[in-house]
């Protein structure tokens, strides 16, 4: 395509940390209600259960949206869906600072979740578009990073601006960062090629029977869901974990949270591994480190083991996101599409039902349970890697070593 072919380094290095910081800033909005949960619960009267709702909600909604937004990409273009969501999105945000009532805030983010699916699944396919083949996974697991980091910085940003001044201030300071974002992204972005295929509302409703049609992606799209539930449902329990159990005040839970940015950092390295010691080594690596990380964090109780869990268990999950990603791309042929979409909307299912499991588990008053619980689920998804990656079908699975993680 000849618009990839005019992206010289310079401009891949500025377009790829555009997205990064688009995709870092958006899915903000998906954590930032973690450590706002009491906060809710005071302000409105609510129970636990029902404050986590504020979170969950934000999840179900941008799940649903990431099933559709491919065909609209599509018909569209991407730059132009990414920008005219990322504008409904600030404007959303916006009115959910203004929110003074429960049952707004819970339409708003709706809304919200639903406007912010206009980005990560179409920036995932305008980076397979325009980017080279030599840098389009490297690209992934950066843009996955900011995913990732966004789960930290999320709820550092929240517990920061309601500390100095109140929850409302959090997104309306949020919206003015998404109104800049999406300026640069008007100015950076290169337009992409819109396609003018069949892609009529039944037909793409069609489609959607591929992926649970192969057992290997039937396998990845459970592990999916296991993944973001065990990463948010981990951050809900270690807030109430700390304040519970060692009296910690936002502040302190606040650095807590930092440490795991550490573990982040891996994620763009992922090609690299899988290059290195293959893709079966790298998934299964990276499940048994959060499984590892989850476990202990519930069993040995004492402070600084627990951050250093946290932190272990971060790194198995900056692996495993992008090398998943990267493998459902592979193994979906040419309805990447499709599989990529879906993917993403069962990952996020999981991130939306985490935070009320993790309430449910909390009201037993054994706060070391969520983590245990957390736990054996990504264990069950590590014998599905197992089952992936079987003797049986090896060739198959194997080509992604060598063709999926280029440098």
């Amino acid at each position: 395509m000849e618009n990839r072919k005019e992206m010289d380094l310079q401009n891949i290095n500025r377009i790829t940390f555009i997205l990064f910081w688009t995709g870092l800033v958006v899915l903000c909005s998906l954590y930032v209600t973690i450590p706002l949960l009491p906060v809710f619960a005071s302000t409105f009267s609510l129970s636990a259960s029902q404050a986590a709702w504020a979170g969950s909600i934000f999840s179900i909604f941008f799940a649903a949206g990431c099933l559709f937004v491919g065909v609209l990409s599509d018909r569209y273009g991407r730059k132009n869906v990414m920008i005219v969501g990322l504008v409904c999105f600030s404007f959303v945000t916006f009115l959910v600072g203004l929110s003074n009532s429960y049952s707004s805030l819970l339409v708003l983010r709706a809304l919200q979740g639903a406007a912010a699916a206009t980005f990560s699944p179409v920036a995932l396919t305008y980076v397979g578009m325009m980017y080279p083949q030599a840098k389009r996974v490297t690209t992934i697991g950066i843009i996955s990073s900011g995913f990732l980091i966004a789960g930290i910085v999320g709820q550092l940003i929240s517990s920061s601006i309601e500390q100095a001044f109140n929850w409302n201030a959090v997104f309306l300071i949020l919206s003015i960062i998404y109104f800049i974002t999406t300026i640069l992204l008007i100015i950076i972005l290169p337009n992409d090629e819109i396609h003018h295929g069949n892609h009529d509302f039944l037909s793409v409703i069609k489609k959607f029977k591929i992926p649970f049609t192969q057992k290997k992606l039937i396998l990845c799209n459970s592990i999916a869901i296991m993944i973001l539930l065990s990463f948010v449902g981990m951050y809900t329990a270690l807030g109430n974990f700390l304040s519970s159990h060692y009296s910690f005040n936002d502040q302190e839970i606040f650095y807590v949270r930092a440490a795991g940015i550490i573990g982040m950092l891996l994620s763009p390295f992922t090609g690299r591994f899988v290059q290195r010691f293959g893709m079966r080594k790298v998934l299964i690596s990276g499940l048994v480190s959060s499984i590892t990380g989850l476990l202990l964090m519930g069993l040995i109780q004492q402070l600084w083991l627990m951050i250093v869990m946290s932190i272990l268990f971060v790194c198995g999950i900056a692996v495993v996101v992008p090398s998943m990603l990267a493998l459902v791309g592979q193994l979906s042929g040419n309805e990447k599409g499709i599989a990529t979409s879906l993917y993403t909307f069962i990952l996020f299912i999981g991130a939306s039902i985490g935070p009320l499991l993790a309430t449910v588990l909390l009201k037993t008053g054994n706060l070391s349970l969520p983590f245990i619980v957390f736990g054996c689920i990504l264990a069950c998804g590590l014998l599905m890697a197992f089952f992936l990656f079987s003797t049986k079908e090896k060739n198959s699975t194997s080509q992604v070593n060598s063709q999926s993680f280029d440098a």
